[in-house]
C-alpha cells in the first residue's frame, strides 16, 4: 500500500513549464554544503549525492572493482546481511540506487517523511559500513561476469569498447568501467574495501534534496549520512585529449546489420560557446526525425532506422559521437552521407529556420524536466558538479534563445571535422576495408 503512496506523491511533485524554482544553498553543521528545493506539500523526499573520481581511479588491474562495489552497498551492512537489508528497505517503503561512472559514484535515496529516520540510518550503513559478505561479492560479480560476457557478445558494446580504447588507450576513459573477465575475477575483498575508501570521498561530495525537509533538517541529515566519511582521497587521473584520427576501423562480427560509432574531438562544458554548439548538434543529428542526419539517411535514402549525435563532455577530455546501424551491403553509402553532411554543415551552416525551430524544441523541452523531486535532486547535483550558478535554471532558455546564426554557424566551421570523424563498424560491411 505504502508504494502507490509513494507513486502518488510522485505524480503530484511535478513542477510546471511556467514553475519557478526555489533554490536554497545550505551548510550542514559540519560544513558540507548542499542544494535543496522545498515542497512541502507532499510527505515525500528525495536526494541525491554524487562523489567525484568513480571508476577513474580503478587499479588498473582491478578495473572494475568501483563499478562491484557500488553493486554490493545494498548486500548487507552493519548488522544486517543482504537479506536482511532488503527486508528493512522494503518494510521502509524506501528506494535506493548505488551506481557507478566514469567520472563518479552515485548514491539516490527516495522515501515517505515519516521514514525519514530509519531511511537515513539504514542508508548511513551501506554508506559507511558496508559488510562485502564472501557470498554476497561472489553473487554480484558472477552477475556482473554475466553481464561481460553478454556485451562481448553486443554489436554496440563492441563498437564502444573498441572506439573508446583507440580514443584514450591507458587512460582509465580507454577501457569499461565494468573491468574484463579477468579483472574482475582478481579483484578481492581488500580491493572492495580500497575502492570503497577511495570513491566515498566527503571532499569530493555534491548533494541535491527536494520535497517535504526544512533546511536546517537538512543539515542534519547530511552530517548523520555521510559525516563520518574520509575528508580526502587518492589524486584524480590527469587529463587525456581525444587520440583518433579520422578513418575507418572494421570490427568483423557476423550479423546481417552493422552498426557503426563515430566522432571526433568535442568541446568543454563550460566553454562560453558550449550553447551554439548544443543547437548546431540538435540540428546535426539530434532527437526527432527533423535532424539532417534522420532526413538525409533514414527519410531520404532509407539506410536506418535511426541515427543520431550528440556531445560527451567528460571530466578530462570531450568527444562529439554519433550512431547508425544499417544493412551489410547499405552501411558503406550510410557513412558516406553522414560524412557527406557532416561537411556540408561545417561548410554552409545552418539556416534561420533551423535554428528558431532547434530553440522552440529545446525551450519547450526543458521545464519538462523537472517532473518530480528525484529529477530536481538529480538536476541539483548536476548543476554543482558542473559548477553552475543557482540562478541557471530561470536563465537557462535565455541562454539558448540568445544565440545568434552567426554564432552557430561559426561553430559549424569550428568544431565539425568531417576528415577527423572515425568510424568504428561491428558487422560484415561490404565496401568497407
Amino acid at each position: 500500500m505504502i508504494r502507490y503512496v509513494i507513486a502518488f506523491a510522485l505524480s503530484l511533485t511535478a513542477v510546471s513549464a511556467q514553475a519557478e524554482i526555489d533554490i536554497q544553498e545550505i551548510t550542514s553543521p559540519s560544513g558540507i554544503d548542499a542544494w535543496l528545493v522545498e515542497e512541502d506539500s507532499i510527505p515525500f523526499v528525495a536526494i541525491e549525492i554524487i562523489f567525484d573520481g568513480g571508476a577513474s581511479l580503478d587499479d588498473p588491474e582491478k578495473r572494475g572493482a568501483t563499478n562491484l562495489m557500488m553493486a554490493l552497498l545494498e548486500e548487507g551492512s552493519g548488522e544486517l546481511d543482504a537479506r536482511g537489508f532488503q527486508e528493512a528497505r522494503e518494510a521502509l517503503a524506501a528506494s535506493y540506487d548505488f551506481s557507478a561512472y566514469d567520472d563518479s559514484v552515485s548514491v539516490s535515496a527516495v522515501f515517505l517523511t515519516e521514514n525519514r529516520d530509519e531511511v537515513v540510518a539504514l542508508l548511513r550503513d551501506a554508506l559507511v559500513d558496508p559488510r562485502f559478505d564472501d557470498d554476497a561479492i561472489e553473487r554480484v560479480r558472477a552477475q556482473v561476469q554475466s553481464m561481460l560476457r553478454s556485451d562481448a557478445q553486443d554489436p554496440n558494446s563492441i563498437a564502444g569498447a573498441t572506439f573508446d580504447a583507440a580514443a584514450f588507450g591507458d587512460h582509465p576513459y580507454g577501457s569499461s568501467l565494468d573491468g574484463t573477465a579477468e579483472t574482475v575475477a582478481a579483484i578481492t575483498r581488500d580491493d572492495l574495501i580500497a575502492a570503497h575508501t577511495n570513491a566515498l570521498v566527503q571532499g569530493r561530495v555534491y548533494v541535491g534534496a527536494a520535497g517535504d525537509i526544512s533546511a536546517e533538517e537538512l543539515g542534519v541529515l547530511i552530517d548523520d549520512l555521510i559525516g563520518d566519511l574520509p575528508m580526502e582521497g587518492p589524486e584524480l587521473p590527469d587529463r587525456v585529449e581525444f587520440g583518433l584520427e579520422g578513418g575507418t576501423t572494421v570490427v568483423p562480427y557476423d550479423t546481417p546489420q552493422s552498426v557503426a560509432l563515430f566522432g571526433h574531438e568535442g568541446i568543454e562544458r563550460d566553454d562560453e560557446d558550449f550553447f551554439a554548439a548544443y543547437l548546431l548538434n540538435e540540428i546535426l543529428g539530434g532527437s526527432g526525425l527533423e535532424s539532417r542526419l534522420m532526413h538525409e539517411v533514414r527519410e531520404k535514402r532509407g539506410l536506418t532506422y535511426g541515427v543520431y549525435s550528440y556531445l560527451v563532455t567528460k571530466d578530462l577530455s570531450t568527444m562529439y559521437l554519433g550512431q547508425v546501424a544499417s544493412g551489410n551491403g547499405t552501411i558503406a553509402e550510410a557513412i558516406e552521407v553522414v560524412r557527406a553532411e557532416w561537411a556540408k554543415m561545417a561548410s554552409e551552416g545552418v539556416t534561420a529556420e533551423e535554428l528558431d525551430a532547434a530553440k522552440t524544441y529545446l525551450t519547450g523541452a526543458y521545464p519538462l524536466r523537472f517532473d518530480g523531486n528525484a529529477e530536481i535532486a538529480g538536476i541539483l547535483v548536476g548543476m554543482q558538479a558542473q559548477d553552475l550558478p543557482t540562478e541557471y535554471i530561470a536563465g537557462r532558455n535565455d541562454l539558448v534563445n540568445a544565440v545568434t546564426l552567426e554564432e552557430v554557424n561559426e561553430m559549424a566551421a569550428e568544431l565539425l571535422d568531417p576528415d577527423g570523424l572515425h568510424f568504428v563498424v561491428v558487422g560484415q560491411p561490404e565496401g568497407l576495408e
